[in-house]
């Protein structure tokens, strides 16, 4: 079983991963923590102490993270603290939001080929996007459903 010191550090893993594709550090870590944590249920200030973020910075991306599908919060009766746990299915669902935004992106990049025309040199960088997107569309179209029971 592992110590939170163990916990702490694979969190940071989390975070320095994530933070390759643009999510700031302190909300790497608060996700990971959130993901390892018990219990699995924690107020800002708990979170706060754990990974040793400021309650601004923490503030800020725990708002964050919950805009984008990964936190649900409560509060308790009589109780006026928020309470943050990974939403269930989070992972799922923010891929969906990916998946979704590979589609829209596919219009920009037709739209980007009409407005500059077959011809133009330009076109190319152009279809190059459309042309990787349209495959990653394909291949997410294609891909069996997820299945829950196999981790």
């Amino acid at each position: 079983m592992a110590d939170d010191e163990q916990l702490l550090e694979w969190a940071e893993q989390v975070a320095m991963h994530l933070a390759r594709d643009g999510v700031p550090p302190i909300a790497g870590r608060i996700l990971g923590w959130l993901m390892v944590c018990d219990p699995p249920e924690q107020s800002a200030g708990q979170i706060s102490a754990a990974i040793g973020a400021s309650r601004a910075s923490l503030t800020m991306n725990l708002r964050l993270l919950t805009g984008m599908g990964f936190l649900t919060w409560r509060t308790r009766p009589g109780d006026r603290t928020m309470y943050y746990r990974m939403a269930d299915d989070a992972w799922q669902a923010v891929v969906r939001q990916q998946v979704a935004g590979i589609a829209s992106f596919l219009d920009i990049t037709r739209h980007g080929l009409d407005l500059l025309g077959p011809d133009d040199e330009r076109a190319a960088r152009v279809r190059q996007a459309h042309a990787t997107f349209a495959w990653m569309a394909k291949v997410f179209e294609q891909a069996p459903p997820l299945d829950k029971e196999d981790p």
